[in-house]
């Protein structure tokens, strides 16, 4: 079994550089499904999800090359769903966006459910009530999705709810499909935007990108298309509140500050300061970090729920008691059974809400991430408190975060991957 090792209570200093989005690759890679000709992606997070995303379509005949490093080809001329691997679907969430794309380009097929994070529940009714709408039938079996989309067609969706995956899937079906087919109550997050980008260069015309109302004239004939990735908001959010746990001016290169407007908002009420530069936000951190009473996780251009247990310990640092708020996800507080462990009290209100009662002095000791936030938490708490923290299970954050280690390593992170006997 693999740990980190970690030694805390050290100022970190230098820059750290954002990845490519893990939720935009998560699109955009079943996007190149919609056409037989090359897509060609940049900035690609090397990461587990991603990796085994291109399995699954490798499984079923896809053609990926890597150009280099960070850029892939991907090349999707014979594909055969029949051949898809169903233990890798099984594994990772993110396999719930290759219905909207293998809809588009098959009349019936089967899909494995997904697996991904164990952090509530994750219903997929919006995904099938907004196919349905554009003309696919699924039917949900124990363990398949059956899905006949040979009736496909253009229309007017209005989603149930503001799903970013739901969103998606739609998306992808409707840049396939002739005519203008609208989206109402559309997620706008910018890893959707990027979807549209990508799909304009491929023949699509797409209106009201970044909006709540999407409007898509599709093309039957999709062509290929080259497209870089967005760096990751979510991991910028990371590193932001890594330096303000920490007490570290750090510098965090590809951040974009127009992704993370509300995110930089809430740091300034803890006390935050920040120099903005060419690519980069440097954090400056206050003397006293103090609680400004209320985190709430609110959709896109809102607070994230990827953010919300960063904040959770940002809160355990700070000084007073945080009301911290997440309606999306029941599950996400299991990181405070962490904190518990460092010596953070807190009081779970209901599934949702959890107050935590800062008092900055975390202690080192022996604790496992349970999901891939969470996981990445808990090693900002690590870092922030006194002595030596075993995180385990830090699969999980090799999910979403590229040699998380190495990158803190380079910042002056006292941190090491070990392997020990279970």
């Amino acid at each position: 079994m693999q740990v980190f090792e970690i030694q805390g209570e050290n100022t970190l200093s230098g820059e750290i550089e954002v990845r490519g989005s893990k939720n935009a690759a998560a699109a955009l890679i079943p996007a190149t499904l919609l056409t037989t000709e090359p897509c060609v992606l940049s900035n690609v997070p090397l990461i587990e999800d991603i990796f085994r995303l291109l399995d699954i379509l490798k499984s079923m005949g896809s053609e990926v090359e890597w150009l280099q490093e960070r850029k892939v080809k991907i090349t999707n001329k014979a594909i055969d769903p029949e051949k898809i691997d169903f233990a890798l679907v099984k594994k990772i969430r993110m396999s719930i966006l290759l219905l909207g794309a293998l809809s588009a380009r098959f009349e019936k097929f089967r899909l494995y459910h997904p697996g991904g994070c164990v952090i509530g529940a994750r219903p997929v009714d919006a995904h099938m009530d907004a196919l349905s709408k554009l003309g696919v039938t699924i039917e949900k079996n124990d363990s398949v999705y059956e899905v006949d989309a040979s009736k496909k067609h253009g229309a007017e969706i209005v989603l149930r709810e503001f799903s970013v995956t739901a969103t998606e899937n739609a998306m992808m079906l409707a840049a396939s499909l002739p005519g203008k087919s609208i989206i109402k109550i559309a997620a706008a997050e910018p890893h959707v935007e990027d979807l549209g980008v990508l799909l304009q260069s491929m023949g699509a015309k797409i209106s009201g990108l970044g909006t709540h109302t999407l409007e898509i004239e599709g093309n039957a004939h999709l062509s290929g298309a080259e497209h870089e990735i967005i760096p990751d908001p979510i991991e910028a959010a990371t590193f932001l509140i890594l330096g303000m746990a920490t007490k570290s001016p750090l510098k965090v290169r590809n951040a974009r500050p127009e992704h993370l407007d509300l995110v930089l908002e809430k740091l300034r009420e803890f006390g935050a300061d920040f120099v903005f530069g060419d690519g980069f936000i440097q954090v400056l951190p206050p003397e006293r970090i103090v609680s400004p009473g209320k985190v709430k996780v609110e959709l896109y251009p809102g607070i994230p729920t990827d953010t919300q247990s960063l904040f959770g310990v940002l809160a355990a640092v700070a000084e007073g008691d945080t009301l911290i708020h997440d309606h999306m996800f029941e599950g996400r507080f299991n990181y405070l059974m962490g904190l518990e462990k460092m010596n953070v009290r807190s009081t779970a209100l209901n599934p949702h809400q959890a107050l935590i009662h800062g008092t900055g002095k975390l202690k080192g000791t022996m604790i496992r991430s349970y999901d891939l936030r969470a996981g990445a938490s808990l090693i900002i708490a690590a870092l922030a408190a006194s002595g030596t923290t075993i995180i385990e299970e830090i699969e999980q954050v090799d999910r979403g975060y590229e040699k998380i280690e190495e990158r803190l390593q380079r910042i002056g992170a006292q941190i090491v991957r070990k392997e020990i006997s279970e």
